[in-house]
């Protein structure tokens, strides 16, 4: 097992290793109070981990109480959001309670916002049982959930009290899921550290799971460390969100999250090569590894259509949006952009 200690305004651990969840109970009771356990998971994941998961908590001393919400993230909105505050109401947890996210990042996101909402706020546990929220969205406190007009447009920075990663249930994943995840590992990569992209490059997919994972949670919590809040250097993890969310918005998110990234880090790969930005070896070295991983690189919208859906991202800021480009491999900077040039600069990446 590797632990990864978090320092921000929660301290918290990150473990990463084999058989944790059967362990999950005794890490809970560690760092919340042995009272009530809301577990909150989603359609696809009950039926494979939730009796583990409630079982452990139970043997340690919690009463456990359920909540499945429909998998997918047309789940993540409002009105889930609301019948699961009414269902912690009914069961009747208090502060001294706990919440435990137990799935991807749809469950993350709405267990943590629910967590930082209900009673103004109780502690909780991120589960991931993907390798996107193992290596992202479960570390570094960021919780939401989707309006129509938009991704992640309501939501909360609300660190966990703890994450635990249990490796062993990443061998449930199908295929195309789990390369969905290698998305957000190759962008870790791309971002900061050329020896993983290396590495990934050596591996593809038969990369040894503990060690990356921890890599790349090493690398947000020391960008978490300094930027909390997201109001500068976090910005980076942003990298091929901004049109990767509009790709997602424009296919009634029908084309899931880490290809959206993914075809994201290409478009932008690209115009920044045509646009000087970045090399063409740069950019090729993008592209071959999304590749490498069976992962998409273009998407038929167009840069119209693209454009137009970005500019209703969080990220825009009055007449700019920033985008996250790439100089080299392990090396991006933020380059803010006014709106009006956004579709130009789109053009040259599809």
């Amino acid at each position: 097992m590797r632990a990864v200690q978090v320092h921000a305004s929660k301290h918290y651990d990150v473990l990463i290793g084999s058989g944790l969840l059967k362990q999950l109970g005794e890490f809970t009771a560690r760092v919340t109070q042995a009272g009530k356990a809301a577990i909150v998971t989603d359609s696809n994941i009950a039926p494979l981990y939730l009796e583990s998961a409630a079982q452990s908590l139970k043997n340690a001393g919690f009463s456990v109480a359920a909540y499945v919400f429909p998998a997918g993230e047309a789940s993540k909105n409002g009105e889930t959001y609301l019948s699961l505050l009414s269902f912690l109401a009914k069961n009747q947890l208090t502060r001294a309670d706990c919440i435990v996210a137990l799935g991807g990042g749809v469950a993350g996101d709405l267990a943590g916002f629910a967590a930082s909402t209900y009673l103004r706020g109780i502690s909780y546990v991120q589960v991931p049982t993907t390798l996107l929220s193992a290596v992202d969205s479960s570390v570094g406190g960021k919780t939401a959930i989707d309006l129509p007009e938009g991704k992640n447009l309501a939501g909360s920075f609300y660190q966990p009290s703890l994450v635990l990663c249990d490796t062993d249930l990443l061998d449930s994943l199908p295929e195309a899921v789990f390369r969905d995840g290698c998305a957000e590992v190759i962008k870790y990569a791309v971002l900061f550290d050329a020896e993983l992209f290396s590495y990934l490059q050596e591996t593809g997919l038969s990369f040894h799971r503990e060690a990356v994972i921890a890599r790349c949670v090493e690398l947000k919590r020391d960008v978490v460390a300094k930027d909390e809040f997201d109001r500068g250097q976090r910005q980076l993890l942003n990298l091929g969100h901004t049109v990767g969310h509009a790709v997602e918005a424009l296919s009634a998110f029908t084309i899931s999250h880490g290809s959206a990234v993914a075809i994201g880090m290409a478009i932008v790969s690209r115009a920044s090569c045509r646009a000087g930005l970045c090399s063409a070896q740069t950019r090729d070295a993008v592209c071959s590894l999304l590749h490498r991983f069976s992962l998409p690189a273009a998407v038929t919208f167009s840069p119209a259509l693209l454009s137009s859906a970005a500019l209703s991202d969080k990220k825009r800021s009055g007449g700019t949006i920033q985008l996250i480009v790439p100089q080299a491999i392990g090396q991006c900077r933020l380059l803010p952009m006014p709106v009006e040039n956004l579709e130009a600069f789109i053009t040259l990446g599809v």
